[in-house]
């Protein structure tokens, strides 16, 4: 069989749980194919592409094997053996590398379903919250009688169970899928423990494989040097070839060379010419360029002709406008005029034309609006009748219990929809069908109609049937307005009973942690020594593999200072409860210890136990309990009683079906069966008796009450979803029930009860599921066709099997009486005082004559209420309708006390009707009754509008200025009203809406007043509030108009938008008239005075204004600049740095948290298959360390030790959710960089901000007194002015990017003459491109911009080099505008100039190194002092290697030119070393000195020959060209540490820096070879001669010795024949002396002419000096004398 045809199982598991197709074999898989198949062929044999290397591996092995016969064949064999291995081992390593991945994509998965069901389960706890909030909220309404309240709090409470419903259905969505995927995590754990051991094969044999490959490197490495040998004389070669070309191409491009000299001489003279035709071409582009700007200078004049003509037709349109207004409003005064002659309201017939025009508009929109959306219910009504049959042919095939109730036709809805959208009048009455009686659905329902317009609800008889169509029809504005009949609860229910967990909690609770009294120093102590809060560690309605923690605190009690010790939990809980507890050691009387207990259950059972504990006073324990979901049923009453009711009518009554238990059940209403003994003990709210329930009897009449038979906390109900076992169990109970005779309670068996089903029926909601913490209602209807006494017994069963059926008993009482009351209530709804509500009386006779009719009202009533007519007659078979009228008066409280409840304005009045001869029959009796009796209902409500506060008071208004003032108006009705202030007067305006609107039932408006005042004058006016219902309500106010002494020549700016960063500046004028007029309304005239004013401005605003202060005289004007530069609020900054560096923090803690995961290799033991224990129980097993499931949660895994590949178990870190720690102050100080990304981030997300200030400008009475200059003036709040601010900011398209994002550039302090360059980078972070400019600096100062702007795309960088070189020493300081279209950023360029202080150690002049050996280097320093505040720039030039230096040795050429006997100056450049290195050097030849500092500069002479014309010039200059010192350096070299200075100078200052030729000399002799040679050295003496006497010569020499660390001691001189110089006249002195090292003496030469010496005689001789220091030297010296005439 081929490796290829056979299936591992890993591919089945990997199928079956949805893993990669990852293909993985065992050890046994392997040899077997070996076995059987033997080698393997080309194809099978076949790499992917990706392991092609390892293909091109083995052929090179397959190259390296040499030999014939079998020894070749061999090695083939083995080859492919490897071959085949290797490429097994790769295979397996990539598909076990993917299924590596699979399972941390897997265990990602899992995490983020469980931080959704996490989130979820967290939005539910607080839906639940706020629903319980809203639930107490209603009581305590309902017990305050607010209904108004009432009905909002029961919408929101409906709209937020929507919400809850819809948030647990898709928590077990999430639930779901979190299983889901938990499961294949699982599985692909398993898959990984089952190739653990083909893991480590793998590996091993990864480990073959590299040491193979690297033995394959070695060799690969022996012949890549081989080869790089050979490359080696291949590249000489080539080298040798490449010079022959470099020759020969330079000789070619000499050629080219000549030849484009020749070429250019010829282009310039084409050139030339083509110059000439440019310009001529210019010159005509120039011309036609100003032709073009003549012609469009014509067309603009041409446009502003036609502009002007236009503004002309304009100004003439706009006179004509106004022209037409003048008239219409001419027609307007002459039409109130009018009507005010005829007695007409002019101001309301012409509000009402408005208004009858806005209606008929509205009307319009309205009916188009109704015609799209009948089409649109229609519609609707056809899909859910689709809807409704496919669900009924699904639940066919579901067995239902039997039931006997008439079901209402299908589509019947849908019919009774379509009647309701047909068009018809109002008033137009509704017919019902005869057999509308019999189906529940059908019931009438009477119009209301009032004194001015017909109720349009009466219209809608079936309007609360449709209300379960909620996505077709509308609600009402207000909740309960359109309901026909409201519950009045009377009873209050009853506390439920204490389910059976409350009460073993309270058990529990009261005697777990008692234990014997003990006495501690005299004094008994009860009970235990610690107590536990909370008492009972409870964990309520736990699901297994959840783990649940729970903090307990432990608090001593007892009188002494005790301690605690955890001995251990229970034997039942310990394989389920772990307990975390640090002894905290000795505790005081009152102190208290905190444990955490973790609860992870694994079984779905009840846990009871306890957690043990050692004191010094003895053990305690703490009670532990565990209880799993479940179902907790009730009903609020078992026994129904309808009452009596006449036959005919409908009643509905309600059961509500409560699970308090955390466990979802399916239900099911089963009539087929009889109550059971079993049965009849079931948890109930209250038991309601049947006289309880006679008072409620009239109110449920109408299909109103049916239509909430589901409540707000129901679910869809799906019958389908009914599990098999429990319609097997349904069948079951019903058959049991059937069958068993004793179960028929003794209240069914009497002989005058019937039961049919007819009669009594259920509801639509029949079966469902319940779920946790929720509430049905289930509806009863009642429908008598017989008299006499009806009763229904049926119980509700239920899935859970844990759960007792609930039995329900249902009686009711029917009468049959000739003539009734269609309607026993009739609900008036919400009625006002002082108004005619009408509503019609219909009475029913089913008789077979005429009978007489009286119809009475209550003496109370009469005032308020009357019937038309008192009496009258109602034939056989037919109807009467008598009108009501109801008219409540202001009275109505006092005369009718008992009826009417002035609290919540509830009136109930009870009416009877007379019937002549009506019996109601009983059995087989007839009894004469009382008079039928019917109900009028009503909330009468008042239409009062009431202000808060009258009246108003403006106080002191400013003429220029406005003044805004609040009122509150409440309406005190339970109805909305309309409301509007009419005949405002022009000087106050009333907002919102000016003035009109509509206030809900107690609702509070604030209305804001704003008064303007025109003069200055006093003002006393009355403002008119007319509601909707005609009636007026007076405001009165009062305000005094004042003027003050300034003007503002605007009172409101407006600025632009303005970018943050950016300003916008507003001029305005503050203006002193030249007369002042007395502030409050007098006619008198007062000299104007000098005026002081001041303008205050808020702390940390945006807007400034220059100037704020200062004094105006009589006629003058202040000319103000209002700026707004807007920027981001501190706080803001310092809150977006916090928020980014708690997400820096807990980035940080993640990748703590993910490295930590890297570390740990195996996370779950492998199970023990051995001991084979349970998931969960701990075992005392020896074979291996933990015995855990593999399919324990991941919550249980995190507390599994990590074993590492060394054998040590690591700590598992338990993950807190402790806060972060608190910033580090220092990284949110000001322009940090915390700062500066919040500012960033600010700026990026900003979107825009608007802000209106109002800055007051406080004027002073005059100036202050003569007497006392510095006391302050009088300020008068009549003078002062007020200037309105809007101000609206927004993001800005260009923002800075360094500097920390400061638009402020600091040069700080620059020497004189330096440059410093700075950059900063701008960077668009608009939507649009920006074309930037900038603004021109000062072309004479110091700042300059280096580069260029340019356009930058949204997104993009830009950055700007400024430079700043003072050439004065004074600050400086120039603003940059960096402009784009939408803003101008301003940057401020600042910097400090300072003339540099440097001083050197050296004055100047001439630094003399001495003598020093040749090769061998002497050292001076220079110091260098800065005495100024900033660093300063230096360079140390010298002369030698200055490029200033003229080329060729100029200056050497100038100096040999010269008699330079005669001049004793020497060239600043001597001679220089052979080797090409300077003789002199200095370090640093350039650098900085820190301001305060001083720098050491070395000057270093290094001879490489001997030499007396070593020189050279230093220059010490600054980087503003100023220079501290220039210093001649010069020295002289020997090659021995004896010489002698002095004499004349025999050769050149410069020397030739070539080496001396060397020519061929012939062989000296031996006598020459022993003879050294000489130096001969010069001495010329020159006497003076003057007025004949002669003056002596006298010449000095200077003999030295050169200190040298080889040599420590001196030399000596001597004159060789110095007696042999007295007959010539020279003396020397001393003949011979010694020299220390490092110093010099003097040899001093002296000639004195003889008495017989001539004239112009020259005296020459000479004299052999020896000098013996390392080695012997002589110098020939010879002695010159002569007499000169001339003076020295």
């Amino acid at each position: 069989m081929d490796v290829e045809d056979r299936e591992s199982p890993f591919d089945v598991a990997s199928d079956r749980c949805g893993l990669p197709s990852v293909h993985l074999s065992t050890d046994e898989d392997s040899d077997e194919d070996f076995s059987v198949q033997g080698t393997f062929t080309e194809e099978e044999l076949a790499f992917p592409p990706d392991l092609e290397w390892l293909e091109e591996l083995y052929e090179d092995d397959h190259d390296d094997v040499d030999g014939d016969g079998d020894l070749a064949v061999a090695a083939v064999d083995g080859k492919k053996r490897r071959y085949a291995e290797t490429a097994r081992m790769f295979k397996l390593r990539r598909n076990l590398d993917q299924l590596d991945c699979f399972h941390r994509q897997k265990e990602r998965d899992v995490l983020k379903a469980r931080e959704e069901l996490k989130l979820r389960r967290h939005n539910i706890e607080s839906l639940v919250k706020h629903r319980d909030n809203l639930e107490r909220e209603i009581e305590r309404q309902r017990a305050a009688d607010d209904s108004v309240a009432v009905f909002r709090l029961r919408s929101q409470h409906k709209h937020l169970c929507q919400e809850l419903q819809s948030e647990e259905e898709l928590e077990g969505h999430v639930n779901t899928g979190l299983k889901q995927q938990e499961l294949v995590l699982r599985e692909v754990e398993v898959e990984l423990a089952r190739f653990s051991s083909l893991r480590q094969e793998v590996q091993e044999e990864q480990r073959v494989f590299q040491a193979h490959k690297n033995q394959k490197a070695s060799t690969r490495l022996q012949q890549e040097r081989k080869a790089s040998q050979n490359l080696q004389l291949k590249m000489q070669h080539l080298k040798q070839k490449q010079a022959a070309m470099l020759k020969k191409e330079e000789a070619e491009c000499q050629t080219k060379i000549e030849e484009g000299r020749a070429n250019r001489k010829i282009a310039a003279k084409y050139l030339k010419e083509t110059i000439r035709r440019m310009q001529r071409q210019d010159a005509e582009k120039q011309q036609q360029r100003r032709e073009f700007l003549e012609k469009r200078i014509q067309a603009v004049n041409s446009l502003k002709s036609n502009i002007a003509a236009t503004q002309e037709s304009l100004r003439v349109q706009q006179s004509r406008a106004r022209v037409n207004a003048q008239k219409e409003e001419v027609r307007q005064t002459q039409l109130r005029e009018s009507l005010e002659a005829r007695g007409i309201n002019s101001i309301k017939h012409i509000y009402q034309q408005k208004q009858l025009e806005e209606i008929k508009r509205k009307q319009a929109e309205f009916e188009e609006r109704q015609k799209s959306k009948r089409a649109e219910i229609v519609a609707k009504i056809l899909q859910e009748e689709q809807q409704v049959k496919s669900r009924k042919r699904q639940q066919a095939l579901v067995p239902k219990p039997s039931t006997c109730h008439k079901v209402p036709l299908p589509g019947r809805a849908s019919e009774k929809l379509l009647r309701y959208l047909a068009p018809r009048p109002p008033s137009a009455p509704v017919e019902r069908a005869p057999n509308q009686l019999i189906r529940f659905s059908d019931v009438s329902s009477s119009s209301s109609a009032s004194s001015d317009v017909e109720d349009v609800e009466g219209t809608v008889p079936q309007e609360e049937e449709h209300q379960r169509l909620a996505d077709s029809l509308a609600e009402p504005e207000f909740s309960g307005l359109w309901e026909q009949n409201q519950e009045k609860l009377q009873n209050k229910k009853r506390a439920p009973v204490q389910s059976e967990v409350k009460q073993e909690e309270a058990a529990m609770g009261g005697g777990a942690l008692n234990i014997p009294a003990k006495k501690v120093h005299g004094t008994e102590l009860k009970g235990p020594p610690f107590i536990s809060k909370p008492e009972v560690v409870f964990f309520k309605d736990f699901e297994v593999g959840i783990i649940y923690k729970k903090k307990i605190a432990l608090t001593n009690v007892s009188y002494v200072t005790n301690h605690c010790k955890l001995l251990g939990v229970s034997a039942r809980l310990k394989d389920f409860l772990s307990i975390s507890f640090a002894p905290p050691g000795s505790l005081s009387t009152g102190m208290s210890c905190d444990m955490q207990a973790v609860f992870q259950p694994t079984i779905n059972e009840d846990l009871e136990g306890e957690v043990h504990f050692e004191s010094a006073l003895g053990p305690f324990s703490v009670p532990v309990r565990c209880t799993i979901k479940k179902c907790e049923l009730e009903v609020d009453s078992q026994f129904l009683d309808f009452g009596s009711h006449v036959v005919g009518q409908t009643i509905s009554r309600i059961i509500t079906l409560t699970n308090k238990g955390a466990l979802a059940t399916l239900f099911s209403l089963d009539t087929s069966s009889r109550l059971s003994p079993e049965t009849s003990r079931v948890q109930t709210a209250s038991n309601v008796s049947a006289n309880t329930r006679q008072e409620e009897s009239s109110q449920h009449t109408t299909s109103e009450d049916r239509s909430r038979s589901v409540s707000m906390g129901t679910v869809e109900l799906q019958p389908e979803q009914e599990s098999q076992e429990f319609s097997e169990a349904l069948h079951t109970g019903s058959e049991a029930s059937a069958t068993d005779p004793e179960i028929i309670p003794e209240g069914c068996a009497s002989s005058d009860v019937h039961s049919d089903p007819g009669d009594i029926s259920l509801g639509s909601v029949r079966e469902g599921e319940i779920g946790p913490f929720q509430s049905l209602q289930l509806e009863v209807l009642f429908s008598p066709t017989i008299p006499g006494t009806v009763k229904l017994d049926f119980h509700i069963i239920f899935s859970d099997l844990t759960s007792k059926p609930i039995p329900i008993q249902v009686r009711g009482d029917a009468v049959s009486v000739p003539v009734r009351v269609v309607q026993p209530s009739i609900d008036l709804k919400i009625c006002m005082f002082d108004r005619l509500y009408q509503d019609s009386i219909v009475v029913q006779s089913r008789a077979s004559s005429a009978l007489r009719l009286t119809f009475e009202v209550c003496p109370e009533m009469r005032k308020h209420m009357e019937i038309l007519p008192k009496t009258a007659f109602v034939q056989a078979q037919c109807s009467f309708n008598a009108q009501l009228k109801f008219l409540p008066r202001s009275s109505l409280s006092k005369d009718a006390k008992d009826l009417f409840d002035s609290d919540t304005g509830v009136l109930e009045v009870p009416m009877a009707v007379e019937v002549a001869g009506q019996l109601i029959h009983l059995g087989f009796t007839c009894v004469q009754v009382m008079p039928l009796h019917f109900t009028v209902q009503a909330v009468v409500t008042s239409s009062e509008l009431r202000f808060d506060r009258t009246p108003v008071d403006f106080g002191l208004c400013s003429i220029y200025q406005s003044v805004k003032s609040s009122v509150r108006l409440t309406n005190l009705s339970l109805l909305p009203q309309d409301f509007g202030f009419l005949s405002v007067p022009e000087f106050i305006e009333v907002q919102p809406n000016d003035g009109f609107g509509t206030l809900l039932p107690q609702e509070t408006l604030e209305i804001d007043l704003i008064f303007s005042a025109k003069k200055a004058k006093e003002y006393n006016f009355q403002l008119r509030c007319k509601s909707g219902f005609n009636r007026d309500f007076i405001l009165s106010c009062r305000a005094a108009g004042v003027r003050p002494p300034l003007q503002l020549s605007h009172s409101l700016v407006q600025f632009g938008a303005t970018a943050i960063g950016d300003k916008s500046t507003a001029v305005l004028h503050l203006i002193h008239p030249k007369k002042t007029i007395p502030p409050v309304g007098k006619d008198a005239v007062a000299p104007a005075a000098p005026r002081l004013f001041s303008f205050s401005l808020p702390e940390g605003s945006d807007i400034s204004i220059a100037p704020s202060a200062g004094r105006l005289l009589p006629g003058e004007r202040c000319l103000l600049q209002v700026t707004f530069r807007p920027r981001l609020p501190d706080q803001d900054i310092q809150e977006e740095a916090l928020r980014l560096l708690r997400r820096v923090e807990l980035h940080r803690l993640e990748e703590q948290e993910r490295s930590r995961h890297a570390e740990q290799e195996v996370r779950i033991p492998p199970l023990c298959f051995h001991c084979h224990v349970h998931a969960g129980v701990r075992t005392d097993c020896r074979c291996c360390i933990v015995c855990v499931c593999v399919f324990m949660c991941p919550e249980a895994l995190k507390a599994v030790p990590v074993v590492t590949a060394k054998g040590k178990k690591a700590p598992v870190i338990p993950k807190t959710d402790q806060p972060t720690e608190s910033p580090n102050p220092a990284e949110l100080r000001p322009w940090s960089e915390r700062q500066e990304e919040a500012r960033a981030s600010l700026l990026h997300s900003f979107t825009g901000r608007y802000s209106e200030s109002t800055v007051p400008c406080f004027v002073s009475d005059g100036d202050p007194p003569e007497d006392d200059p510095q006391a302050q003036p009088a300020w008068s709040a009549f003078n002062t002015l007020h200037l309105r601010l809007q101000c609206p900011a927004v993001q800005p398209p260009l923002v800075v990017t360094s500097n920390s994002a400061k638009n402020v550039i600091d040069f700080h302090q620059v020497a004189v003459g330096e440059r410093v360059i700075k950059r900063f980078t701008v960077q668009n972070i608009s939507r649009e491109t920006l074309d930037l400019g900038s603004s021109v600096l000062d072309v004479h100062g110091p700042f300059s911009l280096l580069n260029a702007l340019r356009c930058i795309r949204p997104g993009e960088k830009h950055t700007l080099v400024v430079a700043f070189s003072p050439s004065l020493e004074k600050k400086y300081c120039e603003i940059l505008e960096v402009r784009s279209q939408k803003m101008t950023l301003e940057m401020t360029l600042s910097g400090v100039a300072v003339v540099p202080a440097v001083t050197s150690s050296h004055p100047g002049g001439v630094l003399d190194f001495g003598h020093v050996l040749q090769k061998e280097c002497a050292t001076h320093v220079l110091k260098l002092q800065n005495s100024s505040v900033v660093a300063v720039g230096f360079r140390a030039l010298l002369a030698s290697l200055s490029p200033s230096r003229p080329p060729g040795g100029a200056d050497g050429l100038a100096s040999l030119l010269r008699t330079h006997t005669d001049s004793p100056v020497q060239p600043a450049v001597g001679s220089q070393n052979l080797n090409g290195l300077s003789v002199f050097s200095a370090v640093p030849a350039e650098g900085s000195v820190a301001p305060g500092r001083s720098l050491d500069i070395a000057v270093t002479f290094r001879p490489d020959h001997p030499s007396v014309n070593y020189s050279d010039r230093l220059t010490v200059e600054l980087a503003n060209k100023s220079k501290v010192c220039v210093v001649d350096v010069k020295g002289a070299a020997s090659s021995h540490n004896m010489y002698l200075l002095g004499g004349d100078v025999l050769t050149v200052p410069i020397e030739s820096l070539l080496p001396p030729p060397t020519t061929r000399r012939p062989p000296l002799k031996e006598p020459e070879l022993k003879e050294k040679p000489t130096t001969p050295v010069l001495v010329t003496l020159r006497a003076g001669y003057s007025a004949g006497v002669i003056t002596p010569a006298v010449r000095e020499l200077q003999v030295g010795c050169i200190a040298t660390q080889s040599v420590k001691k001196g030399g000596d001189f001597q004159w060789d024949n110095a007696a042999s110089l007295q007959p010539l006249g020279f003396s020397v002195e001393p003949g011979r002396g010694s020299v220390e090292p490092g110093h010099q003496r003097t040899v001093t030469v002296t000639w004195v002419p003889h008495s017989g010496y001539k004239p112009y005689e020259v005296v020459q001789t000479c004299l052999p000096l020896t000098l013996t220091g390392d080695e012997t030297n002589v110098y020939r010296v010879t002695l010159m004398a002569l007499v000169s005439t001339a003076a020295d």
